[in-house]
């Protein structure tokens, strides 16, 4: 089976909590290191995510608005090989 690489929200300052205020990409989008993945808000200034690295996305974890703390997981990468059914199983088995 496939290793998923888990994207959290990095610290960055005070910040304690960020808003994914929208993705900028789709489950199955293949994605290079440092493009942007989604677009998030704090209390003082609004800012991109981006990927830690290359691979392919294979899951979000939370949903455009919700706001999240520092740290928390927030997508799933895939490797940039792995097909549509290796990702299916991979996402399935981590959520048991």
């Amino acid at each position: 089976m496939i290793e998923l690489y888990e994207v959290a929200i990095p610290a960055s300052g005070s910040v304690e909590n960020v808003v994914v205020t929208a993705w900028l990409v789709a489950v199955g989008d293949t994605v290079a290191e440092d493009d942007l993945l989604a677009e998030i808000s704090t209390d003082k200034v609004d800012t991109e995510l981006a990927s830690p690295q290359a691979g392919r996305v294979a899951a979000f974890l939370v949903a455009e608005e919700d706001e999240v703390s520092v740290g928390t997981v927030v997508c799933l990468l895939a490797p940039a090989d792995a097909d549509d059914d290796e990702m299916a199983a991979a996402v399935a088995a981590r959520h048991g």
